[in-house]
């Protein structure tokens, strides 16, 4: 895969740069911990299953893996949704 370089100046929306590293950042980890937990739960059905047709079991755990694999990078993913304007955030202590 290969690596593109990102302009952040031309990021979208009227905040610095550091602002829209760190949105993106904590976006990137949300996208990437939901896949996670969607992951263990796929995989989480096969568990107790010994010695029974194995093979078969350890064909579609690795079809599983290999579909949450070509998914694009939880990175990548999130820096889309901003230039979608789908990512919104909010600063709690102004809002007081």
């Amino acid at each position: 895969m290969a690596i593109n370089t990102l302009d952040v100046e031309n990021l979208g929306g009227e905040s610095n740069k550091y602002e829209k590293i760190v949105v993106l950042s904590k976006r990137a980890r949300q996208i990437a911990a939901q896949e996670k937990l969607e992951l263990d739960e796929k995989l989480k059905y096969f568990e107790g299953f010994e010695d029974e047709d194995e093979f078969t079991f350890n064909e579609e755990q690795e079809r599983i893996s290999k579909a949450f694999e070509e998914l694009p990078h939880a990175t990548q993913r999130a820096i889309g949704e901003l230039l979608d304007d789908k990512i919104t955030y909010r600063y709690p202590a102004k809002e007081l």
